[in-house]
């Protein structure tokens, strides 16, 4: 097997290697990353870090020689990006798609270096990269100056809170090594840098491709008289001032071996804590001290913010992962509604009142958009009214959960104030946000208890409340069976009431259009009504188009599985089209309808509904009949 011949071939290593291995071993670890617009030749530096701190193997030197003849960018000379460049797909195009992240070391510090896509479809990428790097080297082409991208990677960087910023202008042996160029570039980010709070930052002139300024000073740009970007990487300091925090280790697992323990196990996110420290349990309030501080190593007499231990507490209360432990005279704040900062990375638009997961720490729970603020234009930083959040969107936005978590905000503590949402049907990450603050309505508004309650209303009724939602196309037949199986119903003496889409839009959603934003409002206060409604006792029949999955699965979510009853009266769109009752398909076709469903907006049909019925096997009142058949065996 080939050996590899390291920068950090100091005299330790040939005369004593342990104490050369104790000294690597309290090396202090500096996470980065590059980003920046495609083409700004971020694989290239990477790559070419790697090669000349000697941290690559002969055969891997070998490998990457052939491939740089074979799929290289350079001409047959060795193209450094190929070291970072994994995936196929990512060699064949000459880009970065996935994040690679590569582990180096030199005499003075250890580097873990994420590579992040420079293409906007993948800003998501460059968002995993950045949420735990203490610095960033932002790229620029010298060719092409400060690009989109560019300044939407800088805006993110600022909005994670990452302390250092290098901003390093390759390519300069393409320009001559101009020191004017290498100026109006660093002036004309000097501006965009101060509007969006990066104070300060390190610029360097280099060339990837070439090693220049890299690890040494360069000749060729004899005006810079600043640090190389590995003297600056290697100066860079890397603070503990988590330490000075107040304490808070989000509970990772519950630790139970056997009947005789029972631990807490998680990352320490801020702070220290001792043996005998008083500490509080989030969101619930309770209260006990620190027994012991349990390591694979043994106990310990004091943890700080960084490691990995397991508590054992004093007193048995309950604590569950996604809880948060924290000091008890100092605790965070507990809320369910914020503002926050979202980072949109999924096709699929945000759109205000659809239910999203999110995942906080370890908790995860419901989560609906109230409302998009405001979202921002990367190139002037102005705020632009939106309704919803397209891919690769920054925006403010109102945040509803359906429980209380305890946060801080995000620039005083990311494991407490970072979340992502994922899509509840296809479990995507869809987006990646930042809090502020909570709203002062979460601290004010108190859920009433009341002396009557849904049981009472509904035993007085004799029958047990549902919900009976009927969805399908317009012209499927909803509203001619959902009256027939409310006649059927209040004639066995049941109590009903029968929300219908059209006479819904008249009062209530009046102030409703069609969009998808809308559509999604729409649904939102039916199933807010129907559950009202449910609460009353009564069995309440929902006639909606109600065309997405994730809004009838929010309906669901709100009302109760288990009083929850879909209703798919499946038409097909040709036949639902002849039928046209309305003339709308009509309308929709000659485009003077927009967002019709079936037309120029899809349906998602259910992929579970409770009941099904076939408007080309049965007539309405057969379809009537066969619900509610169903009904009186569980109503």
């Amino acid at each position: 097997m080939s050996a590899a011949t390291t920068y950090e071939a100091s005299d330790l290593i040939a005369h004593d290697i342990g104490a050369y291995l104790d000294a690597h071993q309290h090396k202090t670890l500096l996470r980065f990353l590059t980003c920046g617009s495609v083409d700004d030749g971020k694989s290239t530096l990477i790559g070419r870090l790697l090669y000349d701190a000697k941290t690559i193997f002969e055969d891997q030197m070998a490998a990457l020689e052939a491939d740089s003849r074979r799929v290289g960018t350079q001409g047959g000379d060795i193209d450094f990006a190929l070291l970072v460049d994994g995936l196929a797909a990512e060699r064949e195009q000459g880009i970065t798609i996935d994040v690679a992240y590569r582990f180096f070391s030199t005499d003075r510090r250890k580097f873990i270096v994420a590579d992040t896509p420079g293409h906007e479809q993948y800003t998501r990428n460059m968002v995993t990269g950045a949420s735990t790097a203490d610095a960033a080297v932002i790229l620029i082409d010298a060719r092409r100056g400060i690009l989109t991208q560019t300044r939407r990677h800088s805006y993110l960087v600022s909005l994670l809170g990452i302390r250092h910023v290098i901003l390093a202008v390759n390519k300069m042996d393409l320009m001559g090594w101009s020191q004017d160029v290498f100026d109006e570039i660093v002036a004309e980010y000097t501006a965009f840098a101060a509007q969006i709070g990066i104070e300060q930052f390190h610029a360097v002139p280099l060339s990837a491709l070439r090693g220049d300024n890299i690890m040494t000073s360069s000749e060729h740009s004899p005006w810079y008289t600043g640090p190389s970007l590995m003297t600056l990487l290697e100066t860079l300091e890397v603070g503990d001032d988590l330490q000075a925090d107040p304490f808070r280790l989000p509970v990772q697992w519950v630790n139970r071996p056997d009947l005789d323990f029972r631990g807490f196990a998680g990352q320490i996110a801020s702070g220290v804590v001792r043996p005998g420290d008083p500490v509080r349990v989030l969101p619930s309030g309770k209260t006990s001290s620190v027994a012991r501080i349990v390591t694979a190593d043994g106990d310990l007499d004091l943890a700080v913010a960084g490691q990995s231990i397991t508590l054992t507490l004093a007193d048995e209360i309950d604590v569950s992962r996604g809880d948060v432990l924290v000091t008890a005279d100092r605790p965070p704040e507990v809320a369910d509604q914020f503002e926050a900062t979202v980072v949109w990375m999924d096709d699929e638009a945000l759109l205000p009142g659809r239910p999203y997961l999110m995942k906080i720490g370890a908790r995860l729970l419901g989560a609906t958009i109230s409302e998009a603020k405001y979202k921002v234009d990367v190139n002037t930083l102005a705020q632009q009214p939106a309704k919803r959040l397209e891919q690769n969107e920054i925006g403010v936005c109102t945040l509803s959960l359906e429980g209380n978590v305890p946060f801080e905000p995000y620039g005083v503590n990311k494991d407490l104030g970072g979340f992502i949402l994922i899509d509840r049907i296809s479990n995507r990450t869809v987006g990646a946000g930042m809090l502020h603050f909570a709203l002062r309505r979460s601290h004010n508004i108190h859920w009433q208890d009341l002396s009557v309650d849904r049981v009472a209303r509904a035993g007085m009724k004799n029958q047990q409340g549902r919900v009976i939602w009927l969805t399908g196309l317009s012209g499927a037949g909803k509203s001619t069976i959902a009256n027939l199986v409310e006649k059927r119903l209040h004639a066995d003496g049941r109590h009903t009431y029968l929300l219908d889409g059209d006479n819904v839009r008249h009062g209530l959603n009046r102030d409703l259009g069609f969009t998808e934003e809308d559509r999604v409002e729409n649904i939102r206060r039916v199933a807010e009504v129907s559950k009202l409604m449910l609460d009353a006792g009564l069995i309440v029949l929902v006639s909606f188009i109600s065309p997405f999955r994730a809004e009838r699965r929010m309906a669901r979510d709100l009302i109760g599985a288990e009083d929850f009853v879909e209703v798919y009266v499946n038409t097909p769109l040709a036949v639902a089209e002849q039928r046209d009752v309305k003339g709308l398909y009509k309308k929709a076709r000659a485009g003077e309808l927009k967002n019709f469903t079936g037309i120029d907006s899809a349906y998602e049909p259910p992929e579970a509904a409770e009941i099904t019925v076939d408007t080309l096997a049965m007539s309405a009142a057969e379809a009537a009949e066969a619900i509610v058949d169903w009904l009186r065996t569980s109503v």
